[in-house]
């Protein structure tokens, strides 16, 4: 009798467990929270103005009504941090005295002046033809440190891609300096300025407190911000709606907290984050990654541009960085019986993983990965005014939000931990 009792209650934890996301990841839910985030009325969400602050009032009341508190620090929702934004001015260069046209220098830093020679304590890095300058740049931005950075003319094309990364974003506390120049760097002398301008910004950040394991964190991103308005298309559009880029992402971290709120078992700290200013550098998730400690930080889940069905079709999603840590394994095997998959990223070309939101926790060695569906070699609306909700596919949205609900049970509960991953020294 007992072994029957067991069977039956085995059985309906397990059939509960199976139909009960369902009753929080429905269509009409997810086109409530897409509506309103891809309106025409939040203008594209453009970090700095008005309307991307009825989009946070919006998270933020959402985030209330599941029961979410607060991060440690703050007194509402709201992290709020002031964003710099710096416009060049000039610069002037040399090294081993020979003089380097200002078109040859890119400088990182949000001083309004910067004069730095082989004196000055800066790390020095010598980027050769074997390497790859974008990504090999985009580490050694992301490793804070004052870097005088040489860059073998082998590079030119790159080097000039590598002017269109934005330099703004909260105050930086060290300067990068991109020199496109073949020679050995004993001597250099460089002198920077820019123009500086201040805005203020704001995350949107819910916690669930866990049980057992309470100081160590999950944590559910998206980013919430897009475009904004721009010069009208064919059609007379001007605004950039950002359905999919990434009011799709940021509607799943919603619904996942009303889920995991509702559930009240996770082990684990649960942290609900929508950034913002990704589109315009990553800042807001790099002004996060520096105020929590990364390494209470057992893994990221970064929900990014989940309302198209994948290459893969129905059912299927890709995981960022996948070769990194075994999340994805994790994420899999917890899926098992079910017809969903994930997939690695089949874009690797595109660098995604040093791409999105997930970058900057994933320097410091988290397992921070991004999930996405989008086909990035041939999605027609990406940055475009044509993303709007008529162009998403809800009813599978709604099932990779689910699926991501699913998977993560094991790591939110405390029975799974993600390997770490390198980190970027």
């Amino acid at each position: 009798m007992k072994r029957l009792f067991f069977i039956l209650t085995l059985f309906i934890s397990i059939h509960s467990f199976a139909q009960e996301p369902a009753k929080y990841f429905n269509i009409t839910e997810a086109l409530r929270i897409e509506s309103f985030l891809a309106s025409d009325d939040l203008r594209g969400r453009k970090p700095g103005t008005p309307e991307i602050d009825k989009a946070a009032d919006f998270i933020a009341a959402e985030f209330k009504k599941s029961g979410l508190g607060f991060l440690s620090g703050l007194e509402n929702y709201h992290q709020s941090f002031s964003n710099i934004r710096t416009k060049f001015l000039s610069a002037t260069a040399t090294v081993d005295d020979i003089a380097v046209e200002e078109k040859n220098i890119i400088g990182f830093t949000t001083d309004s002046t910067l004069s730095v020679n082989e004196t000055s304590g800066f790390a020095k890095i010598i980027i050769n033809n074997t390497e790859n300058l974008l990504a090999t740049a985009t580490e050694i931005l992301l490793q804070n440190k004052n870097t005088i950075v040489l860059v073998n003319s082998f590079f030119i094309n790159d080097f000039n891609k590598l002017k269109r990364f934005k330099n703004d974003g909260p105050k930086m506390s060290n300067a990068v300096v991109f020199i496109l120049s073949n020679a050995a760097g004993d001597k250099y002398l460089v002198n920077l300025k820019n123009k500086v301008t201040e805005t203020k910004l704001a995350n949107v950040v819910g916690i669930l407190p866990g049980k057992s394991k309470k100081d160590e964190y999950v944590v559910f991103s998206s980013h919430y911000d897009h475009l904004g308005v721009g010069k009208p298309n064919a059609a007379g559009d001007s605004i950039y709606n950002g359905a999919n880029d990434d009011a799709a992402g940021t509607t799943a971290v919603i619904m996942l907290a009303k889920y995991f709120a509702s559930l009240k078992n996770n082990e684990r700290t649960l942290i609900f984050v929508t950034f913002t200013a990704e589109e315009t550098g990553g800042f807001g998730s790099r002004y996060f990654s520096k105020n929590i400690p990364a390494a209470k930080a057992v893994a990221m889940f970064n929900l990014e541009m989940i309302g198209t069905e994948s290459k893969w079709g129905k059912n299927s999603a890709y995981i960022t960085g996948y070769e990194k840590s075994d999340f994805g394994k994790i994420l899999q095997k917890n899926l098992e019986g079910t017809a969903f998959h994930f997939e690695p990223d089949p874009y690797p070309s595109q660098n995604l993983f040093y791409r999105s939101d997930n970058a900057t926790l994933a320097a410091l060695g988290v397992p921070a990965h991004t999930i996405s569906t989008s086909k990035m070699d041939s999605e027609p609306n990406y940055h475009k005014q044509s993303d709007e909700i008529s162009s998403l596919d809800i009813t599978n949205m709604a099932e990779v939000i689910k699926a991501i609900a699913l998977s993560s049970k094991s790591i939110i509960s405390g029975k799974d931990t993600p390997s770490r991953i390198e980190k970027i020294n």
